[in-house]
């Protein structure tokens, strides 16, 4: 098994102990000491169950033990797919408390990327449910369990099957280890691949609790804030800008919404009286065009977080006119760098840009395709370093030489410009990936499901503008016979045991692609050549 490492230089280590920035906290640790200073105050509210953070804190501790019990060694990685249930909570706690490595995956996801996760972080146990959104995850983690060697333990809440029961795994929390050490890796995410599936992103305790501290402080949270949970909580905004684990640094109250519809989460904000939520502008968008239509009486709503992709100032400059609350643009990335608007902005730079970052050492370049500094104000390529940026994903060295400078700076991808003031504005993605209502999608990836099928000759995906979705994915597909119909995509992609958000929602097809000569052009080129014929009519 590969260790896991997330290593910063010397002296930059030392600055960031130094400022504060890096305390010696630990997720274990994080739980614990909530659990004393609020023991009695609500941490979770999910559906029928209402648990305080000592109740939170117990059932974390023994579910970290029964994994234990179940032969489970600490350092070890544990796949986790969940919805937004009370138990996702438990698994993840429990996970630290056994010092074990989480893995997050999102619940779209099906075989192709979990077996794809699975190897990639050698995990040895996947948690999910009996079923998310009707689809069976059980027989696939029967399936997953059964092909891959490594991956010795499937645990199902809900509906089990064979396999093993979530409410069975419990134990003696005697047993758990000490605290890790806060400069070691404490979860693995997911990154957009631009050439493909995910990569994996290493964070350590002490940089991703600086950011849970300092988001909190930014969107001034405190025990006495309710934070609803709409986007699926293994997303990184949803995480920790401030999001669920934000809210619990601040001691608040965490609820989770069944669903992102109007009639479903406006009840439920008047009813536990939810400060704070976040979501992408396409759920925006459909949530102010219903309160447009319903006007509904959301008092305790004090801040709206929008982030994901753009928000566009028209529809930004809607929000509190029609939720009656505050508008927040946050732009970030599950490699680090994260930006908010504040409260003592001025409304223009609230609905014009997406903030600016966290951490005064936090450190941004623009620059131009030769890796030179653009102008002040012009646009450019966004690279990034600071206390909480990775400097390497994880088990992936041609990855890291396209991502990372040799001087440490990750390139984002975004294409930015910067305001003196130091907000950036977001033009777009530099590379080929599309950002669909916030989920990032590699063209490339897509391709190769499309040329799989037995009836297309070649296939070039790219993104088009989408005012509800940001951006939507167009499919040109050069068929090698006559018959071959959008349906008959749409039925293959869903073959393909892949996250149902890269199905295409335009296809159309061509008899040939006149500017793919061999050798003379790349794919990449190819791509933007459509999109601007395309978008150029």
């Amino acid at each position: 098994m590969k260790t896991l490492t997330q290593i910063w230089p010397d002296d930059l280590a030392q600055l960031y102990h130094e400022k504060g920035y890096w305390r010696g906290e630990t997720f274990p640790a994080l739980l614990r000491d909530r659990a004393v200073r609020f023991p009695g105050r609500v941490a979770v509210v999910g559906g029928d169950q209402r648990w305080t953070y000592a109740d939170l804190h117990d059932k974390a501790r023994h579910f970290g033990a029964g994994l234990l019990a179940r032969g489970l060694v600490p350092g070890e990685r544990v796949l986790i797919q969940m919805s937004n249930v009370p138990e996702y909570f438990i698994a993840v706690f429990g996970i630290f408390a056994a010092g074990l490595i989480p893995v997050f995956a999102l619940p779209a996801h099906r075989r192709v990327e979990l077996e794809h996760l699975a190897r990639k972080s050698e995990a040895s146990a996947i948690i999910t449910q009996d079923r998310i959104e009707r689809f069976d995850h059980s027989a696939l983690v029967a399936d997953l369990v059964a092909d891959l060697p490594d991956l010795r333990m499937a645990i199902i809440l809900g509906d089990t099957a064979d396999l093993t029961s979530f409410d069975t795994i419990t134990g003696n929390p005697a047993t758990l280890p000490a605290d890790p050490d806060p400069q070691s890796v404490a979860f693995l995410q997911i990154s957009g691949g631009s050439t493909g599936l995910s990569k994996l992103i290493p964070r350590t305790h002490d940089d991703y609790i600086y950011t849970l501290r300092e988001s909190a402080r930014i969107c001034e949270q405190d025990e006495k804030s309710v934070y609803m949970a709409v986007l699926p909580v293994a997303h990184n905004f949803t995480m920790s800008s401030p999001g669920v684990l934000g809210t619990f640094y601040a001691g608040g109250t965490v609820v989770l919404c069944p669903s992102p519809l109007p009639d479903v989460a406006f009840p439920l904000i008047r009813a536990e009286g939810v400060t704070i939520t976040a979501l992408v502008p396409p759920l925006a968008l459909l949530w102010m065009d219903a309160a447009e239509k319903s006007r509904p009486n959301l008092p305790s709503l004090q801040l709206l977080q929008v982030g994901g992709a753009k928000f566009l100032p028209e529809a930004a400059r809607r929000v509190t006119p029609t939720l009656g609350c505050r508008l927040q643009q946050v732009f970030g990335m599950a490699e680090g760098l994260v930006n908010y608007t504040r409260e003592e902005d001025t409304d223009d730079i609230t609905v014009t840009t997406q903030g600016r970052p966290i951490s005064p050492d936090d450190e941004v370049r623009i620059v131009d395709d030769a890796d030179q500094p653009v102008a002040d104000g012009a646009t450019g390529h966004l690279l990034t370093r600071g206390p909480y940026t990775i400097r390497a994903y994880h088990n992936d060295p041609a990855a890291n030489q396209r991502s990372f400078t040799k001087d440490g700076f990750y390139r984002t991808g975004d294409v930015v410009s910067r305001l003196p003031s130091g907000h950036l504005i977001v033009q777009g993605r530099a590379t080929d990936h599309i950002n669909r209502a916030g989920e990032k999608i590699s063209a490339e990836e897509i391709e190769n499901h499309l040329i799989a099928h037995p009836d297309v000759f070649d296939a070039v995906v790219v993104s088009i503008p989408d005012a509800h979705l940001g951006e939507r994915i167009c499919a040109f597909i050069q068929p090698s016979g006559d018959d071959l119909k959008a349906t008959d995509i749409r039925r293959w992609m869903r073959t393909r045991d892949i996250a149902t958000f890269k199905t295409p929602d335009e296809i159309r097809f061509t008899d040939s692609f006149q500017t793919t000569a061999v050798g003379k052009i790349s794919r990449r080129q190819l791509r933007g050549h459509i999109k601007d014929e395309l978008l150029n009519g």
